[in-house]
């Protein structure tokens, strides 16, 4: 045998060990792996799963290449039949999730034959995640990788170590990839879309214990990927094997192991802020499992059940106390079939029903004495979710796999008062606050519902999908289609009579809201605004795609994958007729992947796509359904005290005086003829995307890359204010969902000022909006975000000793919109966040809400030896831009921002610096840019972990000790960006935190595997 020949395939097997949290990779709807290489044609490459005993083998094809794809994630052994002679030791090799596993073997000729037996290789196995098949940007770790590092058990701590992908600061919470909001992610279990359908923000997951392994998709993945601007989260279960084991594992979070939070008041004020030190919780999980054989060889079950306890206590404020108690089963099964080597049959079954009680209390801050009951809430989450999928293999050349599954989410909520209690609360923050009225209340407990809405809501997706992957020479072809029915039930309103008070102290002089032509009376010191909010029904939309690529191996060292989407998306009303249809949208994606050397040591990548995101069913709800959304304003006259009906303790009720001006119902939107509350011709929302990566050995351990992205979106769909068209001024406000900053087309009548019937079209760049008092006419900016990032990582593969990882990202995020939620305000209703709501709200082109510059991520393991190792990882960040927001805009006499609400309105970027409480016509406005106001600082947490095993080889028992944010870190990381509370008058909360790092916490995990 050519010695020469023996030493380069040793060393393109041993590279897989090295590049593994830095290679791309991509598989269909990817819940499985492959294995792809060149050897001598005609050999006969034979693959055993160890768990399963499933077997595959493949013919070596003339031109030198072979390939097995649809493999079961987990570990194979591999075997060459060669000249009818068959190695005598079998290669462990490694198929991760989403990726293809290479094994090169020597090309063609008797100077090229190599046989296994001689290869070495770096460790136990064959662990090849440097994927020169694919041109994704992605990672993956499991579950025995995590083990080793203090990581939380959720998906999006999985996330979270992936460069660019960021934690959501806002209320809403969430993760960010790549710039993009927390509303464009998807996230897969098994190949299921599991992502929220009402609003794209979460998603059903099963025990954390039942997870096998992870794939983080920052950017480029292939066609059979869809409905996602963001980033996906991919990930696949345990199954069960030949062998029957068990296990259980606790899982403790004691309060006393947790850092008191710290309070921090609003300026000037010892009673009003945010207090968090007397907040506490505690939280046990313990989970079971058994898994194993049915019938050995081919049929196989894992089980698994989960309860969780959760308690936990917070104020709120320093006038009421909250508890919650938590204590729900969660499971999941997997049964595998293996009807042949060729067919097999999965079966997935998971439940995250949860259900969380809460009890409110009187509080006296001083004394820290919790008082009586003032009412009680009932939260219910998740629901039950399955899939089933076949997979087979027609010959070597041809594989089908068909799934079809469902998702459940359900979001219901209530209170012992919904029906007989309307909810009472008060502003607390800026110049309007009623905290100085509320002090002085012997009863300060408004109201007798502890919760403002009554939501009962179930979500469920009825999900099927067909991939197909046929290899004709130097090409893999892969095609398929999917299907998704999205149905949201749901019905939301105010507690009691459906109506909302917030005490208020008003600006004397002040507009009753912007535009209502009516002013606050000088003897009227305290308001009332009363908010009816009513929304329901049940709605679908129906999400169709096809998809094909060819990834064509131009030269064995050439790949190029040239693929296209297509999706279709229909939103539809009650009756089932579409209000929203947005067909043949073509997605062009491709790629190549250069093996520089050919040994797969070094490689050049590169990516370009186009991704486009559905309109999610909050819009369905809200607009298709009819959304009343009505505010009036009274004058209050006092307060009387009442008895409550649930609870038998005193609340104070306001005395309704006078109503003070008319209605505000320029929120509502309503069902029946939408033909003037839905564009005729929406445009679907995409994203294009660039990637330019590198990767290199630095030798069989260590290993390097660098690669850039490039994002653009210049397109958005939410609801967009409309009070004038080319027929002349609507007299009232439409609230039109359409494509803000580009052409709206409604059907015009004479009720909005038309004299025909007929349908007219608005460019919304340069009409759409007719200023108060000036009666100028204008438009609203065209949507525009821009994310650049450069990432540099390096790292150190485990060898049974230790590992490392470390990354730097660059980025910069651009734009006039965050996209369809708005961390600004601190508004998360997907599609319905403010953008369009006054041209002044995106008016500015400047740095994001997610532009967070500098991003080092370390994650690291170390065995010290069989007994005990230690883990770490370390994140630092740098701070956010802060924003001003004030509430008008020159030459207009309506309001750009709520004057009595700070998230109400959106805000413009022109602040009031002269004769503020003059007529609109005489104030002196200046602009500001986007971060004019600096950035929050840098914030870092730092996590350690100690793992002990017990020294008896019969026995699999470890305890794992985690400590998160170890230095207790409690930076700011979010503010009030609301900078005027009136024109010229300054909000003193303006620039102060909302939000903090969470304060550090222990956690202590003990498994026993048996």
């Amino acid at each position: 045998m050519n010695s020469k020949m023996l030493k380069r395939a040793a060393l393109t097997v041993a590279l897989g060990a090295c590049l593994g949290a830095l290679a791309p990779s991509v598989m269909a709807q990817s819940a499985t792996g492959a294995i792809a290489g060149r050897a001598s044609s005609g050999d006969q490459i034979t693959i055993v799963n160890k768990a399963t005993g499933l077997t595959r083998t493949v013919t070596v094809g003339a031109d030198g290449s072979y390939r097995l794809s649809q493999l079961p994630v987990g570990d194979y052994s591999l075997q060459v039949k060669r000249d009818g002679q068959t190695d005598k030791e079998p290669v462990a090799v490694n198929v991760a999730l989403g990726g293809t596993t290479t094994v090169n073997l020597g090309g063609g000729g008797a100077s090229g034959a190599v046989t296994l037996d001689s290869v070495q290789v770096l460790g136990t196995q064959i662990v090849n995640r440097v994927d020169v098949y694919s041109t994704e940007s992605s990672f993956n770790i499991n579950r025995e990788e995590l083990a080793r590092m203090p990581v939380e058990q959720s998906m999006d701590s999985v996330a979270l170590l992936a460069p660019g992908v960021v934690g959501g600061n806002s209320s809403f919470g969430g993760i960010s990839f790549g710039g993009s909001s927390v509303a464009e992610n998807a996230i897969f279990v098994n190949g299921l879309n599991v992502t929220d359908i009402y609003d794209r923000q979460g998603y059903s997951a099963p025990p954390f214990a039942f997870f096998k392994e992870f794939q983080v998709k920052t950017g480029g993945y292939s066609v059979e990927f869809g409905r996602s601007t963001g980033g996906v989260i991919n990930a696949v279960t345990r199954s069960g094997s030949n062998t029957f084991e068990g296990g259980a594992q606790v899982t403790f979070e004691p309060s006393a192991w947790k850092s008191a939070g710290r309070d921090h008041y609003h300026p000037g004020s010892s009673t009003d802020g945010h207090f968090a030190s007397r907040d506490s919780s505690s939280f046990t999980k313990t989970n079971v499992w058994g898994s194993g054989p049915i019938v050995k060889d081919k049929l196989f079950l894992f089980a698994m059940y989960e309860n969780r306890n959760t308690y936990s206590r917070f104020s709120s404020g320093q006038t009421a106390y909250n508890t919650g108690k938590a204590n729900d089963g969660f499971w999941g099964s997997k049964l595998d079939w293996n009807i042949t080597d060729n067919h097999t049959l999965e079966l997935l079954a998971f439940s995250d029903d949860g259900e969380t009680r809460g009890t409110k209390y009187k509080y006296n801050w001083d004394s820290a004495r919790v008082g009586d009951v003032t009412g009680t809430s009932t939260n219910e989450g998740g629901g039950t979710n399955w899939s089933g999928t076949y997979t087979g293999h027609f010959g070597q050349n041809f594989t089908a796999k068909a799934m079809i599954g469902r998702n459940e989410r359900k979001a219901n909520a209530r209170s012992g008062g919904d029906d007989v209690c309307d909810f009472i609360t008060s502003n607390t923050s800026g110049q309007n606050s009623y905290a100085p009225y509320l002090n002085q209340m012997p009863n300060k407990t408004l109201g007798c519902s502890p919760s403002r809405e009554v939501v009962e809501m179930t979500n469920t997706r009825d999900a099927a999908r067909l991939d197909f992957e046929w290899s004709l020479g130097n090409h893999l072809i892969r095609f398929g289609a999917d299907r998704e029915k999205l149905t949201t039930e749901q019905m939301s309103r105010y507690s009691g009579s459906g109506t909302m008070y917030t005490a208020y102290v008003p600006t004397p002089g002040s507009e009753v809201f912007g535009g209502a032509g009516v002013y606050i009376p000088p003897n009227v010191t305290q308001m009332l605004m009363a908010r009816r909010n009513v929304s329901g029904g049940k709605f679908d939309t129906v999400a169709n795609a096809f998809y094909i690529e060819d990834q064509w191996n131009v030269t064995p060292n050439l790949l190029l994958t040239l693929g296209v989407r297509s999706d279709s998306f229909n939103n539809k009303v009650a009756d089932g007729s579409s209000f929203i249809k947005q067909d043949n949208l073509i997605a062009p994606r491709g790629g190549f992947s250069w093996d520089i050397k050919g040994d797969g040591s070094t490689k050049l990548f590169g990516n370009a796509g186009r991704y486009y995101l559905p309109v999610s069913n909050n819009i369905n709800v809200n607009f298709a359904g009819g959304l009343t959304d009505e505010y009036r304003y009274y004058a209050l006259d006092g307060w009387t005290e009442h008895v409550n009906p649930i609870t038998g303790t005193k609340y104070m009720l306001p005395i309704v005086g006078q109503q003070i001006g008319p209605a505000d119902t320029s929120m509502n939107t309503g069902s029946g003829d939408l033909r003037q509350s839905v564009s005729r011709d929406i445009d679907a929302v995409f994203q294009d995307e660039f990637i330019l990566g590198f990767q290199a050995m630095i030798n069989q351990a260590w290993s390097w890359g660098i690669n850039g992205t490039y994002r653009k979106m210049d397109r958005a769909v939410d609801d967009i204010r409309i009070n004038h068209t080319p027929c002349g001024p609507v007299g009232r406000s439409l609230w039109v969902v359409g494509n803000g900053g580009g052409n709206v087309t409604i059907w015009g009548d004479p009720s909005i000022g038309c004299a025909s019937e007929g349908w007219i079209t608005i460019d919304t760049s340069k009409d759409g909006y007719i200023k108060g008092g000036s009666g100028e006419v204008t438009g609203y900016k065209k949507p525009k975000r821009r994310y650049k990032g450069v990432e540099l990582q390096i790292d150190r593969a485990w060898d049974d000793k230790w590992m490392f990882n470390a990354s730097y990202l660059w980025s910069k995020s651009e734009g006039n919109l965050e996209g369809p939620t708005n961390s600004d305000t601190n508004f998360g209703s997907t599609g319905m966040v403010q953008y369009y709501d006054h041209p002044a709200v995106n008016e500015r082109y400047g740095v994001l809400f997610n532009d967070f510059r500098h991003q080092f991520k370390v994650r690291a393991g170390y065995q010290i030896n069989e007994q005990w190792s230690v883990g770490s990882t370390l994140q630092v960040q740098s701070g956010g831009p802060i924003t001003a927001f004030g509430v008008t805009w020159p030459g207009d006499s309506l309001a750009a921002g709520g004057f009595a609400s700070e998230g109400s309105g959106g805000g413009s970027g022109w602040l009031c610096v002269a004769k503020c409480d003059k007529p609109w016509n005489e104030r002196v406005l200046e602009p500001t840019a986007r971060g004019a106001f600096g950035r929050l600082p840098w914030t870092w947490n730092m996590g350690a972990n100690v793992t002990w095993r017990l020294p008896v080889e019969t026995v699999d028992l470890t305890a794992r000790l985690s400590v998160y944010n170890v230095f207790n870190n409690q930076t700011v990381i979010n503010v009030h960006q609301r900078y005027e509370a009136n024109p010229g008058v300054k909000r003193d909360t303006f620039a102060t935190g909302t939000r903090w790092q969470s304060p550090r916490y222990t956690q202590l995990v003990v498994t026993w595997n048996f």
